[in-house]
C-alpha cells in the first residue's frame, strides 16, 4: 500500500485488546488540543463525520445511536418515573437529546470536564446537540467527580455515567468513591447507568466494576450488550445499578407507545439485551 493510500485510512491500534480497527477517510476537519484531551475530526467516505480523542474513535454520524440509545432509553424506561437526570460526560450531547425524548422527564443537568468535544459537536454533529436549548437541559463543563460528591442526597432518579474508558479524564469514574456518591445522590428505587466497555474483550474491568457497584450498596444490576461498530471487537455493554430494589421489568407498554423516533432501541431490543449470553453469565456467576 502506498503511502498516498495509507494516509486514506484511520486507524485505532487497540495494544490491549491486539486488534485495530479502520475508516476509510476523504480529509480531516479539525484538530484541537484542550487542557484535557486532543481532540480530531475527520470526515469519512461511509460512516459521515467522525470524533476521535486521544486517538480513540469516539462518535461518527452513521452509527452513533447505537451507544446513545442504549444508554438512556433502558434506564428510563426501567424506572417507573424519571423526573430529574444527570449525565457524566456526554459532552458529544447525542445522550442528552435522547434523555430529552421522554417527556416526563423535568429536568436534566450534563457536567463534561472539556468544553471543547462539545464545541466540536455543535460544529461537526449538530443533530446530536438539536436539544441543547430545551428549558430542560443544563449543559455545564465542570469536574463530574466533583459535581457527584457534592449533590444533594435523594435527589436524582438516574445518573448516566456517559464517560471515555477508564484512563485520563475518565478514569475517576469507575472506582469505589464515584460510585457511593451516585448511591447517595439517588432516590430511593433510583438507577445508575454507566458505559461498561467490552464484554468480549474487557471482562475483567466489567466483573470490577459491577463488583464495586454491588460493593457499594447498589442492590441490583443489570448488563445489557449492545452493537458498537467503531469501538475494539464491536460488541459494548452498559450496566445499570438500582438503588434499595431490583430490576422488576420495564415500563413496557409505555416503550410501545413512545411518541419519538429511535434508530435501534424498542421494547424487542430491550428485552434481547436482558438475556445475557452464557459466556457472560459464566464470567458473572464465577
Amino acid at each position: 500500500m502506498s503511502n498516498l493510500e495509507a494516509n486514506r485510512w484511520f486507524t485505532e491500534v487497540s495494544d490491549r485488546d491486539g486488534s485495530a480497527f479502520s475508516l476509510r477517510i476523504n480529509k480531516k476537519l479539525d484538530e484541537i488540543q484542550s487542557p484535557f484531551q486532543n481532540v480530531e475530526m475527520y470526515e469519512t467516505t461511509n460512516f459521515g463525520n467522525l470524533m476521535i480523542i486521544d486517538g480513540c474513535t469516539m462518535v461518527s454520524t452513521r452509527e452513533n445511536f447505537f451507544y446513545h440509545e442504549m444508554m438512556s432509553h433502558p434506564a428510563l424506561f426501567s424506572h417507573p418515573a424519571p423526573k430529574n437526570v444527570v449525565i457524566i460526560g456526554g459532552g458529544d450531547c447525542g445522550t442528552l437529546r435522547e434523555v430529552l425524548k421522554h417527556p416526563g422527564v423535568e429536568s436534566v443537568t450534563q457536567i463534561d470536564i472539556d468544553e471543547v468535544v462539545t464545541q466540536m459537536s455543535l460544529k461537526y454533529f449538530p443533530e446530536l446537540c438539536e436539544s441543547n436549548n430545551d428549558p430542560r437541559a443544563t449543559v455545564m463543563f465542570d469536574d463530574g467527580i466533583k459535581y457527584m460528591r457534592e449533590a444533594t442526597p435523594e435527589s436524582i432518579d438516574v445518573v448516566i455515567v456517559d464517560g471515555t474508558d477508564p484512563v485520563g479524564p475518565g478514569e475517576g469514574l469507575f472506582n469505589h468513591a464515584f460510585y457511593k456518591s451516585c448511591l447517595e445522590a439517588l432516590r430511593p428505587g433510583g438507577i445508575m447507568v454507566q458505559q461498561s466497555e467490552s464484554p468480549l474483550t474487557h471482562m475483567p474491568l466489567l466483573l470490577e466494576m459491577r463488583d464495586a457497584m454491588l460493593e457499594v450498596g447498589f442492590v441490583d444490576l443489570q448488563t445489557l450488550p449492545f452493537p458498537q461498530p467503531i469501538y475494539p471487537s464491536g460488541l459494548w455493554s452498559a450496566t445499570m445499578a438500582r438503588k434499595g430494589e431490583s430490576f422488576n421489568g420495564f415500563r413496557e407498554s409505555d416503550a410501545d407507545k413512545a411518541q419519538f423516533d429511535t434508530e435501534y432501541y424498542n421494547t424487542g431490543i430491550h428485552k434481547g439485551a436482558l438475556a445475557t449470553p452464557n459466556f457472560m453469565k459464566r464470567a458473572f456467576n464465577k
